[in-house]
This record gives structure tokens, C-alpha cells and sequence, in this order.
């Protein structure tokens, strides 16, 4: 008989050293804003120029054209010195200007103009305070405001990732910034870290942990670094994932018989069964109204997904494209469900639209695993396999913007998009 609980562990199995990540997109949009982003006038200027980081964030997203601004010769820090003729001559269509002040008690002040130079007129016209080690977090929240501006999109720059690394020594729990910079290891373990899962409000990762020798469920503080164990029942214990008000789990235990779905308060306590079969449910994900629980079950014979109510009850099966489709995850708009398939002998990411049941496939590597939304819905982040190494990737929910991820000689897997950033 399949045993899907083995299978998925392998997979996970084959996770990086620290480093930073970086990001190379192959894929865009067919449509891009053109946009220029004067660098922002700053003294004494750090390392980074504020206006580099937005562009990079702005070119990442695939729908953006971030033109070269260093042959113009008016460079403007505000918008009364914009010279429109000038940037229309660039073809831009948006522009960005700003000054950093230096404030006393060792604090900066950011003032910043997204300028419409079609129309020429002032679109934003914003300020932030921030000390230096907010910085780079103050720069993605500025591409997130004109992001949005001018797609009519919630921006994701602002917010964290997580993933797993492995050497041959050691496996870390990383968190970093949603462009690579600023990770940061949570947890450094001899024995395999899988399924980290973000709570509805950033503070708090659930995952699993083997340094008992077995898969044991713990929550970290990310803030405090404090943890404790939320799951350690006879047998396995794995595959959390947050209801949307962050006061419950979703969690697959072994304990009774093969793995089974159940859910538990964030404490530890009110442990609930939600599914009852004789064959193997795992991998659950709550749907955003709270109501439903999607998981992966070989209860018709192959690898799909299926959804039951949150208190349990009859489940339904929700995908009937193809033979072996696993790794269900809800869009933060409830819209799509993303998943992995075997499609032409590949494993590939798709989309599944809840409504309709129209199915597209989104990626072109073969050994994709661990697809997570970003909280725009708009970005599905995932790990792949590219010339024997993990990697992570990244693809836009209707494919036209590719990306891929890496740590320059690390394996990495098991990504997981933060929620939005408050």
C-alpha cells in the first residue's frame, strides 16, 4: 500500500547553509510600468541608497520596468523639482523621489513623492521615521505604497519568508526578509526541521523537529526565541498549519492508527479528531473563512485533495485533474487552491480555481515541492530541484513571472510566505 506520510518525508529530507538569498527572475509580464526611481538624497549616505532597494523590489514583482536614471541630468529629491519633460522623455510613465534627514536620537526621516508623469501630478506624497536598522524594512514598505498605487494591489515587499537549510553537519530553521536579506536562524539542529507554518499575526512559528529522534510539533517566539512543544503524541507528529484566528492547529498524528487529521489549541490542549479512515490524510491546510480543512488523502486509491468542515465531518474530494495531486494550500482570497501534480512525469506546481475547477500549471521545473501563497495571493513561493540542489522559486498565480531564489552552495526547502505585514 502507497504510504504517503514516507514519501513526503524523503522529500523533505533532501534540504542549506546561512546565507542570504538571491533572486533572479526569469519571467515577466507582458505589460510593464515603466518607472524611474530617483536615488534619494541622503547625508552622510549609507551602503544602500533607499531608492536601489525599492527598485529592486518594484523589478521583482515582473511588473515593473525600473529605467536607468543616471543620464538625466536634473536628479530631484522632491516633487517640486520634477522637470516631467525630462522623465517623459525616458518613457517613464511613474516617477519616484525622495530625501533622507537625519534626525537627532540617532533617527532618520524619509520623505518620499510617486509622481504620475503622463498625467503630471502628484500621486503620493508620504513621511516615515525610522531608525537605521529599519531601514531596508522602511524601503519595502515604500514599494509596497507604490506597488499598490499603481496596480491596485496589496505589495508583499514588506513582509518575511521562511525556509530549511542543510549541510552535512547541521539543518537551521531560517526567517529573512520576503527579498532574502536579513535572515536569520531560528533554530540549528543535527537531525531534519520540515513544515514551518507562520500564525495569522507573524509572531510565532509551529514546525517540526526530529532532535528527539522522532517528528515532535513546536511553536517558537520569533521575537523572544522561546518555544515550546505543541504535539508529542505516540507516533508521528507533523504537518501544522494555523486556523485564520490563530487560536487552533490543524495537525496529522499517528498515534491510534495511520495518520489521520486533527485539530489542537495553540496551547496544546483540546485535541480533536477530524478525520477517521483507514487509509492516510495528511498535509491539511485551513481554508481563510476558518470553516474548512483541505488535506491530502490516498483514500481513492492515488494521492488528492480533499476538504472537510473544521469540526469534522464527510469529506469531499477536490481534485480530479490528473492522477497524484498533494501539498494543498488556500490563497489568502479563498479563490485558488495551489497544489503539487504529477503532470507528464513531473511534479509541477498548479492552480485550481475553487469556483470553476479550472486547472492551470504554473511551473516548468520537474521536482517542485511545498508551494506557499505570498498574502497578496498574487505570488506562489515553492522549492524545486535545479542541477541536483534545492532551490526555491517563486511563480505569479496566472504563470507570466517567474523567479528563482539561492543560497550560493545550500540546499533549501520547505518555504513558507509570512502573513501581511502590520
Amino acid at each position: 500500500m502507497f504510504r504517503l506520510f514516507s514519501f513526503f518525508l524523503l522529500l523533505c529530507l533532501s534540504v542549506g547553509v546561512r546565507a542570504e538569498l538571491t533572486i533572479d527572475i526569469v519571467g515577466g509580464a507582458a505589460q510593464q510600468i515603466p518607472i524611474a526611481v530617483v536615488p534619494f538624497a541622503q547625508s552622510p549616505s549609507p551602503g544602500d541608497n533607499m531608492a536601489a532597494i525599492i527598485g529592486a523590489d518594484l523589478r521583482r514583482s515582473g511588473l515593473f520596468r525600473v529605467l536607468e536614471t543616471r543620464g538625466v541630468a536634473n536628479q530631484p529629491s522632491d516633487a517640486a523639482g520634477v522637470r516631467y519633460a525630462e522623465w517623459s522623455a525616458l518613457q517613464a510613465q511613474a516617477l519616484t523621489v525622495g530625501n533622507i534627514q537625519t534626525l537627532p536620537g540617532n533617527r532618520l526621516k524619509v520623505s518620499f513623492y510617486l509622481m504620475d508623469v503622463l498625467k503630471q501630478n502628484q500621486l503620493v506624497g508620504m513621511e516615515f521615521e525610522f531608525t537605521p536598522a529599519q531601514y531596508r524594512i522602511t524601503a519595502h514598505r515604500i514599494a509596497d505604497i507604490i506597488y499598490e498605487k499603481l496596480t491596485g494591489e496589496k505589495g508583499v515587499f514588506a513582509t518575511k519568508i521562511s525556509y530549511v537549510t542543510r549541510t552535512a553537519s547541521h539543518y537551521t530553521l531560517q526567517v529573512a526578509d520576503a527579498d532574502g536579506f536579513n535572515s536569520q536562524t531560528m533554530l540549528t539542529s543535527k537531525e531534519p526541521i520540515i513544515s514551518p507554518a507562520w500564525s495569522p499575526d507573524g509572531t510565532r512559528l509551529a514546525y517540526v523537529s526530529f532532535e528527539k529522534k522522532k517528528p515532535i510539533i513546536y511553536v517558537q517566539s520569533l521575537s523572544s526565541g522561546q518555544r515550546y512543544v505543541l504535539a508529542n503524541f505516540k507516533g508521528n507528529n507533523s504537518a501544522p498549519s494555523w486556523s485564520p484566528d490563530g487560536k487552533r492547529l490543524a495537525i496529522v498524528l499517528s498515534h491510534s492508527a495511520n495518520s489521520q487529521i486533527y485539530t489542537i489549541n495553540a496551547d496544546g490542549t483540546g485535541l480533536q479528531p477530524i478525520t477517521r479512515s483507514s487509509t492516510i490524510d495528511t498535509e491539511p491546510v485551513w481554508a481563510p473563512d476558518g470553516q474548512t480543512i483541505y488535506f491530502t488523502s490516498d483514500r481513492g486509491g492515488s494521492p488528492q485533495i480533499y476538504r472537510v468542515p473544521a469540526q469534522g465531518g464527510n469529506p469531499q474530494r477536490v481534485t480530479f485533474s490528473g492522477g497524484y495531486n498533494v501539498s494543498p494550500r488556500v490563497s489568502p482570497d479563498g479563490k485558488l487552491l495551489a497544489y503539487i501534480g504529477l503532470v507528464e512525469g513531473r511534479f509541477r506546481v498548479a492552480v485550481q480555481e475553487l469556483t470553476s475547477g479550472q486547472v492551470r500549471v504554473l511551473s516548468d521545473t520537474a521536482k517542485d515541492e511545498s508551494p506557499s501563497f505570498a498574502p497578496n495571493s498574487r505570488i506562489i513561493l515553492y522549492a524545486t530541484n535545479v542541477g541536483g540542489r534545492g532551490t526555491l522559486a517563486a511563480v505569479s498565480a496566472d504563470g507570466s513571472v517567474k523567479q528563482r531564489l539561492s543560497e550560493s552552495g545550500s540546499n533549501v526547502r520547505e518555504p513558507a510566505w509570512g502573513p501581511a505585514s502590520k
